[in-house]
């Protein structure tokens, strides 16, 4: 499956935010977006979902136009800046939602720790970041978006994130934004940086220097 974003105009009042965007994401590919705080990554991600809707953007999936939001395709599955698990729900509730198991949650992700009986409002910012980001990855989506999937998270379960995302390019089109670059950078296949509202694919690691995205011998 491919997917394409186009032609994205966004504004707010009148202050533009972003103008001509063109992102292409595929099943076994993940697809790293990067850029400065405010330079409007979650905002693309909200618009791809369906979530905002811009002045004009054209959504096509294996070449054909997507007419209505893609969230009620049922093809797309979202890990946005805040949560979207019911706050009262045991873990081992929303797992099973998914048809997923404490134990393969648990041997995934190597915990060892166990909180399937916490509800999940009392779990700290990374046990609940965590639990949200194998619920998006692990869901049937043929589409996964992933905004700051490593916020909160110890390193050891950014490496768990990590592999996790690896192993699902295989059945999903991923697209991913982080502030965390070095993980983008490590984990992508592709990778378009914003910058002044408008997209970037990156074909050589230098050019992020080069765009002033990062500084001068930060990739030595």
């Amino acid at each position: 499956m491919i997917i394409e974003i186009d032609n994205v105009e966004l504004y707010f009042k009148n202050k533009r935010i972003l103008n001509g965007i063109y992102l292409k994401a595929e099943t076994g590919k993940i697809t790293g977006i990067l850029g400065r705080n405010g330079s409007g990554k979650s905002c693309l991600l909200d618009i791809v979902f369906g979530n905002i809707k811009p002045k004009y953007s054209l959504i096509r999936i294996d070449n054909k136009p997507i007419l209505k939001p893609l969230y009620s395709t049922g093809l797309v599955k979202y890990l946005p800046q805040y949560h979207f698990t019911p706050n009262r729900i045991k873990v081992r509730s929303a797992l099973k939602h998914y048809n997923l198991s404490w134990k393969q949650f648990q041997e995934d992700l190597k915990l060892e720790i166990d909180f399937q009986n916490s509800r999940i409002h009392l779990l700290s910012g990374g046990e609940r970041r965590l639990l949200e980001s194998y619920l998006a990855l692990k869901s049937d989506a043929k589409i996964v978006l992933l905004d700051e999937p490593f916020s909160h998270l110890a390193p050891l379960h950014i490496e768990s994130i990590k592999r996790l995302i690896q192993e699902e390019k295989h059945r999903k089109a991923i697209i991913i934004s982080d502030h965390l670059y070095q993980h983008i950078i490590e984990i992508s296949d592709d990778i378009y940086l914003l910058k002044n509202g408008c997209t970037k694919k990156i074909d050589r690691l230098n050019e992020l220097e080069d765009y002033k995205y990062l500084n001068e011998g930060s990739l030595s």
